[in-house]
Parts: C-alpha cells; structure tokens; sequence
C-alpha cells in the first residue's frame, strides 16, 4: 500500500510539472523512471553481478535528502531503506537526535539484578506475600473484645483480650465483637406512638429504653439470626405483658413503673436464656406513659374529676375524723358521770336533769310550764332583753 501510494504521489507532481521530491522529474520516463537527480541505470546489463543496486526514490526528510549517509542513504549491499516519519519524528526535535529507553515501545524500567545475575522479582513477591500471611496470623484482642476464629467457615475457638495467633488467611479467619460494651436501643424507634392495653382496659402511650450486652460471644454470632431484632421482639412481648397485669394507675405512679420495670428485666432474660441467645438483659427504663394522642382531652377531663372526688373523699374523712373524736370524748365524759352516778344516784340524776333542761331550754324563746302554782307562759325572752337594757340606760 505504500509503494502504491508512493507511485499515485509522482504521477500527480509529474502532471502538475514539478519536480518529485523522491528523485522521480515531471518527464518520468527516462532511466526507468528514476529521476534526474539520480544516475543513470544500466538497463542493458542484463542483470549482471557487477551492475549497481537499483536506487529507490529518495526521502526529503531524512538527512541528506535520502542520498547519502546512516540510515538515509543506500546500502553498500542492498537497496536503498527508506524511514518512516514516526520515526523521524520520535529520534529528532529542535534539541537534537532523542533517545527514548526501552525501543519504540515506551520506557522499559528494569529492577537492578542479584549478584548472581538474577532477577529480585520473585523474592519481593515472596517477601510480600510472607508478610501478609504473618499479620493474617497475628490478632491484637481489646480488653473489651472477644475474637471468634472460624477454620473454613466453622466456629473453632474464641480468643480472648490480648495477643493471640491463629492459621493464615484463608484457612482461619477471625471476627473481633465488642462483647463488654453497654448497648442500647429505644423502642419505639422514632418518637413514634406505642399503644399498650393496661389491665384495667385502658391504652397507655409508652416509651422505654432495653440496655444489653454480651455475655457469650458463640451463641451471639451462630444461634440468632437477628440478635437485634429478636431482642426488640422479646422486649415488646415483656413490657406488654408486664403492663397488663397493671392499672392505668400504677403504670403512672412511679412504684408502678419501677416494678414493670424489673418484671420485663426479669421475662426478657428468662427468654433469652432459653434461646441461648448469648445476650444479657442489663435494665429496662420507662422514659414516657401518657394516654393516647387521639383522647387527651377526655383523658384531662377524667383526671379532673377523679382530683375533685379525691379532694372530697379527703374532706368526708377529715369530717369523719373529727365527729368520731367528738364522739369519743362525749363517751369519755359520759363514763365519768356514770361512776359519779353510782357513788350518788339521786343528786347525780337531778343535777343532770338540771343540765339537761339549761342546754334545752337555753335555745327557745318561748317555754310553757304546765304545774301547779307557776305562770303557763313565762316570756324567759323579754325578760332577758330587758335585763340587757338596763344597764345600758343606766
């Protein structure tokens, strides 16, 4: 293809009456088709030995015009090699002939060999991969951690805090847990709302907060599925079954709440345990009991009257206190006149019938008397105020 292009480009400058640039003149067809520039071919030798090479054309951009000299020029033992610009443009530029390492590939970076003439390749990767596996065999246990080493996928041992070695990797792979660390989630999870029915048959908006830890890292990482999820489940279950043996009430009061609380402590880890859960339960807190959104209103009203008929039973005993005690001491008094009445029976009974008619009489402003001898009507009244009178005027 490029012999051919080359022909194509003298034809046109032969047309075009100039002069190729490749030896080739615009006549073109003497010397078989060489140009003036060049000498003249034998063409009648016939092909003999002692003939020169034939010449190809000449290249402009090699040194010398392709005529004579290095890589331009023909070859004392053969035909004349023609360059390629990629070249030309790749060993000179404006500072000179360039040298680029490696061959026309690009830079060739080679390691420096061993004394023995050998290459340091395969012992760096040797030394690579040695200090890989060794850190892969060497774990750094915290005081609060607990590593489990598995062999293929299967639970071996668990390493406790410090130094400890295992198998390289992929033999033994080690999953470090902190196993003394307090952790803790709300439920319900975003300040969202919580019905629990109390036993009462009331709804009760609560919030509380499930604190835990690990206490065997084995059963933690191979007999839960979701250690997470399955306490939250557990917590649920626990608090809704605490809060219904409960009144609305007590689930407000704060012994109320602090007997919930141990009781779902106390169903969380019984169930737990049973499922070999790995997990202990280290408190409960109930952080929010109040009624449901949807009934505030009604729920203030309720608390109101139940306020005013607290205040009233308060007053009705307080009354009931009081009358019993004035009771007591009339029952008092009355058992030290009766020992007074056996020593005397008749001055005793004539001096309380005495009394008896003063706290009487005392309150009316009329008394009729009905005997013999004595006025049916006294006007006890008038009497009194005209007694009250009399000084006053004197």
């Amino acid at each position: 293809m490029k012999r051919t292009g080359g022909y194509f480009s003298q034809i046109a400058l032969a047309m075009a009456g100039r002069r190729s640039p490749w030896g080739g003149s615009s006549g073109g067809g003497d010397n078989g088709g060489n140009g003036g520039d060049g000498p003249p071919e034998d063409s009648g030798s016939g092909g003999s030995g002692d003939s020169p090479p034939p010449r190809g054309p000449r290249n402009p951009w090699l040194p010398g015009g392709g005529e004579s000299g290095g890589d331009a020029g023909p070859d004392r033992d053969g035909p004349r090699r023609t360059g390629n610009i990629e070249d030309l443009f790749r060993k000179r530029g404006p500072e000179g002939p360039r040298r680029t390492p490696g061959g026309p590939g690009g830079p060739n970076i080679r390691l420096p060999e061993r004394p023995g003439g050998g290459s340091w390749f395969p012992l760096v990767l040797g030394a690579v991969v040695v200090v890989g596996l060794g850190i892969s065999m060497v774990h750094q246990v915290g005081p609060k951690e607990q590593g489990i080493v598995t062999t293929v996928g299967k639970y071996s041992r668990t390493l406790q805090p410090g130094l400890n070695f295992t198998l390289p990797w992929p033999i033994q792979q080690v999953s470090v847990e902190p196993v003394s660390t307090i952790r803790s989630f709300r439920i319900p999870a975003g300040g969202q709302e919580k019905l629990i029915l109390t036993g009462d048959q009331n709804l009760v908006d609560l919030t509380y907060l499930i604190r835990w830890n690990i206490k065997d890292l084995k059963q933690f990482r191979f007999q839960l599925a979701q250690p997470e999820e399955t306490i939250n489940e557990v917590a649920e279950a626990a608090m809704r079954a605490s809060v219904a043996e409960r009144t609305l009430d007590e689930t407000f009061s704060g012994a109320g709440r602090a007997e919930i609380e141990q009781r779902v402590r106390d169903r969380m880890q019984a169930v737990l345990d049973a499922y070999r859960s790995g997990i202990a339960v280290q408190g409960v807190e109930i952080g929010k009991t109040d009624p449901p959104e949807r009934v505030v209103e009604a729920f203030k009203d309720v608390s109101a009257a139940q306020q005013d008929a607290d205040a009233d039973i308060n007053r009705a005993r307080a009354w009931a206190q009081q009358v019993l005690a004035q009771a007591e001491g009339e029952a008092a008094a009355f058992d030290k006149v009766y020992a007074e009445y056996k020593l005397a029976p008749d001055v005793t009974r004539q001096r309380m019938y005495y009394e008896t008619m003063e706290r009487v009489l005392g309150k009316t402003n009329k008394t009729i008397v009905e005997a013999p001898g004595v006025t049916p009507y006294l006007p006890l009244p008038e009497i009194k105020q005209r007694a009250t009178k009399k000084p006053e005027g004197q």
